[in-house]
This record gives C-alpha cells, structure tokens and sequence, in this order.
C-alpha cells in the first residue's frame, strides 16, 4: 500500500470525532496483507525499509484507535452529575405609575411591590430618565426608613432611586410601596423611558426578579 496514501486516511482518523475502528483496520490489514513491488537487489534495502515504516505507520492506527476507544469508553461510564436544586423565588408582582398628584413642573413615580411571602433581602431600583429639567426633589416609602439604605444619582442617562434592604431586616409578605419625586421642564412630561428593577430573596435563597416600565 502507498505510504503516502496511509499517512492521509491516518491524518483523517485523527481528525474524525470518533473514527471508525472497524474500517480503519480493515484498511491497514488489506494494506499489510498487499505484496510489497518487485524491484532489483540493489533497491532492496529501500523497499526493506519502506515496510518498515509502514508497518509502524499501521501500528501507530492502531494504537491511537485503541486509546480513542478507551477514552469514549471511559466517558460513556464516568457518572453524571447530580442535578443542582434551585429554590423558586418568592411570589411577587410589581406595577409602575406616575402619580395622578402630578403636575405642569413636578412629578412622583410611584412603584407598587407586593409579595406573597416575606422577603429577606429586596433590592428595589427605579430609574427616571433625564429628560429636560428632571432633578430629584425627594423619594419615600411604605416600610421604615431604618430598614433600607436609599441613594439616588445621574447613572447612564438616568437618575436613580436605589432601596437595599439592610441585612438582617425582612420585608413582610403585603403591598409595598416606593416613590420618587422630581422636577422637570414646564409641560407634562413623557414617562415612557421611565423603568425599574425590582429583586426579592426569600429565606431559603430563592430569588425573583422583576421588571417594566411607567410609560
């Protein structure tokens, strides 16, 4: 069998994702098996020594064959990984609006949050976009100041109303609600750039999170 001709189904072989181990030993035998070409006594060294590559040619297929199938073989019978429990999130439900107690040059957006079940952890963002005149003129809330920690600041184009439950507080299951309040340029302005994000933890872990807009 042509060297050359091995050496290319050997290159294909390893290139497959799972070669064929039958019809790769099929072809090295059938190659092994063929008569070597006649060729004069001064030439026999070179055709001696022609096989001998050969042979080791066909004796590297099969070994790369071997280890492929022990290395499928191996995979097929490693175990699967136990399937990782995820803990639902709390039920919850939250709607944006802007106060009908708005007017002309100020405005309040009010985000309504109510959960099912108590919450141990609640992070409530609102963002107000920065259309013309919008300054922050004060914010508030259903439960306790004390239970939060409150920052509002210009983020990407918008002014941001941030509550973060502080840690070892809970947020017992009910409606809730957070404000914000601004000004803006004289007219009634358009809030449909206007969203927020609201993320609630209940105790086992299980986290919801919620989105939408005031539009």
């Amino acid at each position: 069998m042509d060297e050359t001709r091995l050496r290319g189904e050997l290159r294909e072989a390893a290139a497959a994702h799972r070669p064929d181990r039958a019809r790769i030993l099929a072809r090295v035998e059938r190659g092994m098996a063929a008569p070597p070409p006649r060729r004069e006594r001064s030439r026999g060294f070179g055709a001696g020594r022609r096989w001998t590559v050969t042979a080791a040619v066909a004796a590297t297929v099969v070994g790369v064959v071997a280890l492929g199938g022990l290395a499928v073989t191996a995979l097929q019978d490693r175990p699967a990984p136990p399937p990782v429990a995820v803990a639902p999130g709390p039920p919850a439900r939250a709607a944006g609006s802007v106060d009908p107690g708005s007017n002309r040059w100020w405005a309040q957006s009010d985000l309504a949050v109510t959960s099912d079940v108590e919450v141990t952890a609640l992070t409530v963002e609102l963002r107000v976009a920065l259309t013309g005149g919008v300054v922050s003129t004060g914010r508030w809330q259903t439960r306790s100041a004390d239970d939060f920690t409150v920052t509002v600041a210009e983020e990407r184009g918008a002014l941001v109303y941030r509550w973060t439950l502080k840690e070892g507080r809970a947020v017992p299951a009910g409606p809730h609600t957070f404000a914000a309040q601004y000004n803006h340029a004289e007219g009634t302005r358009d809030a449909s750039a206007d969203t927020y994000t609201v993320v609630l933890t209940a105790p086992d872990g299980g986290r919801t999170t919620l989105r939408g807009g005031f539009g």
